[in-house]
């Protein structure tokens, strides 16, 4: 049987990420996702705390919002000026997640993994996302964080930038229903039967 691939874009705060390591462990299979950084550092040589690094200084661009850094699948040379340039180091990470997908089943919580496999017929994209009251309630009961106010803040943010991120890698909005197979509002189905929903997609998708 072909591997069948889930990827995972979330909301923070709507519980994707532990969904995707629920639904990994239900199927005995293996859930990456800051692992992928550590596996791209090891691939192409280049220290992991610059993949770290580029998240951070993109985050602090003003010019992120709207530019467009469509990944198209090249790599740059080691000889190049531009071998460690943000968009370098997304093409590693995405050389990283397409490797995944070819050698096993596995769940990828997100890196942009459904649009660098959009082309492959064994993935299953979701998206999780829950009411903000819900992913504020939650995010306090794990973080230092202890006014709603500003953990609101924090969540707003920190969804500007994945949207931002995923926009400038690509061209797509994050949010958008039609970029994903499945969407999930974790708040009225909870984890357990997110994860149900996600296996009976794949059961009648790939007949397993």
């Amino acid at each position: 049987m072909e591997n069948v691939i889930v990827t995972i874009a979330r909301q923070y705060g709507s519980g994707g990420k532990t969904i995707g390591e629920m639904y990994a462990k239900d199927q005995g299979i293996n859930c990456y996702s800051r692992e992928i950084l550590r596996m791209a550092s090891d691939d192409s040589g280049i220290n992991e705390m610059l993949f770290n690094q580029a998240d951070e200084r993109l985050k602090g661009t003003t010019l992120f919002g709207w530019a467009k850094k469509v990944y198209k699948g090249d790599l740059i040379p080691p000889e190049s000026d531009d071998f460690v340039s943000d968009k370098n180091l997304f093409n590693y990470q995405a050389k990283v997640i397409k490797q995944l997908a070819e050698q096993e089943s596995c769940v990828l919580v997100g890196r942009c993994a459904d649009f660098v496999l959009k082309d492959y017929p064994n993935v299953v994209s979701v998206f999780v996302h829950a009411p903000m009251d819900y992913c504020i309630a939650r995010s306090l009961e794990r973080s230092s964080i202890t006014s709603e106010k500003e953990m609101e803040k924090f969540i707003l943010k920190t969804d500007k930038f994945r949207g931002d991120y995923y926009h400038y890698y690509t061209g797509r909005t994050w949010n958008d229903a039609r970029n994903y197979d499945l969407c999930l509002d974790s708040s009225k189905l909870g984890f357990e039967k997110c994860v149900e929903a996600i296996k009976g997609y794949v059961k009648l998708r790939f007949d397993r």
